[in-house]
Parts: C-alpha cells; sequence; structure tokens
C-alpha cells in the first residue's frame, strides 16, 4: 500500500473511490448532496460504521471524535469495507484534532493495520484491492497543517503498522514453520537489512550461561533453543532501553498437559518475542536516538522421555532454585534465564519484558488489555500512558506482600508457580521480579499481553488473530523518551 501526500484539494485528485469521515454524526462539513442517499442507505454515522456509495464513489465511515483512537478504528472499518470490490486507489482529507498531526499519523496506521490478513495458507490468496492512498492536506476544518509534519507523521505510521504486521506474521505462523531455529533466522535477516546488530546463542553457549531454567523448558523438543540479541546502538543516544520477549514457539503444557482445547491457538506463546523483533525493527527504521536492545528466548515446550518433570529442582542463572510444580509454568523459567542474561549483558536505564504469561491476566482484565507489573509505580504508569497514546489498552495491577507467600517453596528458594489459583497474574509477575538484580529493581515493568495478543475475531484495527500487542505501544514509548530533554 502506497501513500502519496498532496496539497491539491480533493476535488483536484483522480482517484477510484474518496473516503470521508463523518466526526460525531456531523456531516456539515462533507458532500450534502449526499445526505439524503446516506438517509436511504440508513447510515447513522455511528463509530466505525461505513456506508459504500458506488454510483458516488464515496465511502462515508463514522467517528465518534477526533482522538486517534476513534480515527484509528474508523479508518481499519473503511479499508475493510472495500475488500472484495474493485477499487483499486483512494483519495481522503486530512482530519486533525485542531491541528495535530496525531490523528491523520492514527489514520494511515488504521488503513495499513485494517487491511492486514493472513492468507499463507489459503490455497486462494485474497488481499486488500486497494494499493494507493493519496492524502490531501485539505483539511476538513480548514486548520493549516506543514506538509513536513503531516509527512513526518505518515512516515512514521507506515512504520510503525508495518512493524506490527511483521509481528502479526510472525505470531501466526504455525509452530512446525517457526520453531527456535526460524525465529532465530527471522531475527538475523531483519537486522541484515535494517542494520541492527544480532547475536543468537545456541545450546552450547546457552550451557555455558548456565542457562539452566531455559534449557530444561527445551529438553523434550525435537527443536533445539534460541536466545536471541538484537540490537541498536546510536551515537550518543539519550538513554539505554532493554526489551525482552517470552518466545515459546509452541506450548504444550509439557508433562503438566494441557487439555486439547487450549493447545489450540499455542503459536501465540511467542508473541512477546515477536513483538520485540517487531520494535526492534521500528526503532531501527525510525533511527531514534536511543540505544535498545531486544533479547528473546525462544524455546518449544513439549512431552517426551526428556521432559522437565514436576518435583525436579531447577538453577536459575542468577543462581535461585526453583520448584517445578507445574510445567504448563514454563514461560516464566525462560524470561529468568532471559532477564537474568539480558541483565549481565546490558546495564540499562529501563527494562520491559512482554510475555503472554497468564491467562489469570485475561481473567482479570479481558481480551483486550494487557496488564502492567512491577516494583516501580511510575514504570507502570508509563507504560500504560503510552500504551493508551498509542491506541493500546492497559492497565497497572499491583504487587502485594500478601501474594508473595503464595510462591514460597519449601523444598527450593521459589516454587514457579502459586499455592492459590487467584491472582495469578500478579503472582507470575512477583515471580519474575527474584530475577531483576538490584541495580533494575526500580527500572523494570512487566507487561502480560496475554489478552490482546491473539484473539480470535476482529476487533479495533486488529484482525482475527495475532495483533502485534505491544509493538505500537513501546516504539511510542522509545520515541517519546528519545524526545525527552531530561535525558543525557
Amino acid at each position: 500500500m502506497n501513500f502519496e501526500l498532496t496539497a491539491l484539494p480533493l476535488s483536484d485528485i483522480n482517484s477510484d473511490l474518496e473516503i470521508v469521515f463523518v466526526i460525531n454524526k456531523d456531516d456539515s462539513h462533507h458532500f450534502v448532496q449526499d445526505t439524503l442517499l446516506l438517509k436511504k442507505a440508513g447510515f447513522e454515522a455511528g463509530q466505525d460504521e461505513t456506508c459504500l456509495l458506488v454510483g458516488e464513489d464515496r465511502l462515508y465511515v463514522g467517528a465518534d471524535t477526533l482522538t486517534s483512537t476513534a480515527i484509528r478504528t474508523a479508518a481499519a472499518s473503511a479499508i475493510r469495507a472495500l475488500k472484495g470490490t474493485a477499487y483499486k486507489s483512494l483519495k481522503v482529507a486530512t482530519y486533525t484534532n485542531k491541528g495535530c498531526s496525531y490523528t491523520l499519523r492514527a489514520m494511515v496506521e488504521g488503513f495499513i493495520l485494517g487491511a492486514y490478513s493472513f492468507n499463507t495458507y489459503k490455497s486462494k490468496k485474497k488481499k486488500n484491492p486497494i494499493k494507493h492512498i493519496t492524502v490531501s492536506l485539505e483539511e476538513y476544518a480548514d486548520f493549516t497543517l506543514e506538509i513536513e509534519k503531516a509527512s513526518e507523521a505518515i512516515h512514521k505510521a507506515q512504520i510503525i503498522a508495518d512493524a506490527t504486521n511483521f509481528t502479526r506474521d510472525i505470531v501466526n505462523t504455525t509452530p512446525d514453520d517457526c520453531y527456535p531455529e526460524v525465529m532465530a533466522t527471522i531475527a538475523e535477516e531483519m537486522a541484515q537489512q535494517t542494520g541492527l546488530h544480532c547475536k543468537v546463542l545456541k545450546p552450547k553457549e546457552l550451557r555455558k550461561e548456565k542457562m539452566q531454567t531455559l534449557l530444561a523448558v527445551a529438553r523434550a523438543s525435537r527443536h533445539k533453543p534460541r536466545v536471541i540479541h538484537l540490537s541498536h546502538k546510536p551515537k550518543d543516544a539519550k538513554c539505554v532501553v532493554t526489551l525482552v520477549g517470552k518466545g515459546l514457539t509452541y506450548d504444550s503444557g509439557g508433562l503438566s498437559l494441557k487439555p486439547a482445547d487450549f493447545m489450540v491457538t499455542m503459536k501465540s506463546d511467542k508473541s512477546g518475542g515477536s513483538a520485540v523483533i517487531g520494535i526492534m525493527k521500528a526503532v531501527a527504521e525510525m533511527n531514534l536516538p536511543v540505544e535498545v536492545h531486544g533479547f528473546v528466548g525462544a524455546v518449544e515446550n513439549m512431552i517426551g522421555g526428556d521432559a522437565y518433570k514436576p518435583d525436579d529442582v531447577l538453577v536459575a542463572k542468577n543462581g535461585k532454585t526453583i520448584e517445578i510444580r507445574n510445567t504448563d509454568a514454563e514461560g516464566r523459567l525462560v524470561l529468568a534465564d532471559t532477564l537474568c542474561y539480558a541483565q549481565q549483558e546490558v546495564k540499562a536505564d529501563y527494562i520491559f519484558d512482554f510475555a503472554t504469561l497468564t491467562g489469570a491476566s485475561v481473567v482479570a482484565v479481558g481480551n483486550y488489555t494487557s496488564s502492567v507489573m512491577g516494583n516501580n509505580k511510575e514504570m507502570q504508569a508509563l507504560v500504560v500512558k503510552e500504551a493508551h497514546n498509542a491506541g493500546e489498552l492497559a492497565t497497572a495491577l499491583d504487587f502485594n506482600r500478601y501474594l508473595r507467600k503464595t510462591i514460597k517453596s519449601e523444598i527450593a528458594d521459589i516454587c514457579n508457580i502459586s499455592n492459590t489459583r487467584y491472582g495469578g497474574a500478579i503472582t507470575a509477575g512477583m515471580f519474575l521480579s527474584e530475577f531483576i538484580d538490584e541495580d533494575h529493581a526500580e527500572k523494570w515493568a512487566h507487561i502480560d499481553i496475554a489478552g490482546p495478543a491473539f484473539v480470535e475475531h476482529i476487533w479495533g484495527e486488529n484482525p482475527h488473530g495475532a495483533s502485534g500487542a505491544g509493538v505500537r505501544m513501546m516504539v511510542k514509548l522509545i520515541e517519546n523518551l528519545a524526545a525527552d530533554k531530561s535525558h543525557k
């Protein structure tokens, strides 16, 4: 999908179709001549509601407000409505919130994210027909937007949306086609294309690094584990950010075998690691003046004669012993070692981990929201704020000393699962906190994306399947760190 920005008014642009956003059910600024046709069609201009006037070659879409969130989902709905049509190009005016370019950026993101489809395994592949979009600087409310700012907004939107779709592709790929070695290859190829440095640790190096909990989870799989380290190191970086992702390319539950229904969609257990790869892609392409490191623990959790077992005691990289009471609580074991390795390799100003860690997070906050935890409320608030600014939903879940008692072990330093079914997202986060060193304790936030990472229906700008959760929120956060003058 190509975008062209022009100062020409809409009336002078040749295109197959025009898209018109109707804001807060007010069409006074848009084609009064179509009012009767819209009424006949029953168009009420509700949020994300569309109406295609084929005879006029215009598509109307409703948006409740001019906020980025409303415009983004409306744009996604509009582009989806054109699937199956013969239109190949469209034109659209600029919509800004009192001249702010964020709404333009959100509109472009919405078009790209809404046009996404995963057709790899379809014998007949259908793609959105729109190939070219012309954006006019003609602003619906007569605000003036500088062409340089508009161009920058569109450019950033393309990078971020493309990185999100790149992440979606990795997550949606089946476990037989995307196992740890493949995930490492994807990262290496992306790094080569974007100028990132990529280091991949194989089992021999993992043993040398004493990453025994990660290796234990991987033991029963025919696919050997990998730890991926991507790095973006610009000159005069404002600060250092470390990202860590859970990359379970498939999770059977191990010997604590999942019920059959719960094994379906477990290809999505690599969503955290995939998000880290997608974030690094966007950071590199935007060339942000922040040093960013991405670490991914890529592992497959299977069953077999060599599987790790409930009642085992494993030793993590930082020397802490872990009593295993459930082999399906494996993601936190992979993250424990990967977090330790990441902190050993990089002394960061901020450290964030992403994981589809617990079903308990989905129970707590629903399918569409990420849970944010950590030792520092300011860090939690920072993630929640930038998630909302980027169009993702997130909320903070607080640690407390009473739940910490539930992961104590009588025979080891800590147990890999709580002794209560309640507060499981929080106890998993508190488990991870045991593997954050003193230097990073106040700089760390854990982001459980189990809810939004993979949903089996369309919602907002997101398709059936992988959403790319985490990418937009973290790129937005790193963008703001890059612009923060208080950093060195």
